[in-house]
């Protein structure tokens, strides 16, 4: 079975979830995944802000699937508002299950990134 990125969105992160992001089942902590939601976040918005971004809110994230040991998860990102400062940015999570080839959609988030100088202080974006 193919899979096709979601519309409009960026294979950001791509990481194998291990025994130590897991609880005694087998389903890895919630916690983990939006750490690397996160993460992807962090690199996309850093390449649009050229420079250092911080993490200033996350839009509700909802579990839908789990995630087991030895699945990959592919966190893709899409870009939905540059303002001034902030960037605000779709981000899916995603899971290749163990042996498998088909995707399964974990959950997504909207995160907003600031953009900020070396004393954390909100800078603008510079215009491309």
């Amino acid at each position: 079975m193919e899979f096709n990125p979601p519309p409009g969105m960026e294979l950001t992160l791509r990481t194998l979830a291990m025994p130590a992001d897991a609880n005694p089942a087998g389903d890895i902590f919630g916690g983990w995944v939006m750490s690397q939601m996160d993460l992807a976040a962090f690199v996309r918005a850093n390449d649009i802000a050229k420079g250092r971004t911080v993490t200033v809110a996350v839009h509700e994230i909802v579990f839908k699937k789990p995630v087991k040991i030895g699945d990959t998860l592919c966190v893709y990102t899409a870009i939905e508002k540059v303002g001034r400062t902030s960037i605000t940015l779709r981000v899916e999570a995603w899971t290749r299950r163990h042996y498998e080839t088909s995707r399964e959609k974990v959950t997504d988030a909207v995160f907003v990134m600031v953009a900020v100088d070396d004393d954390g202080k909100p800078r603008p974006i510079p215009a491309d």
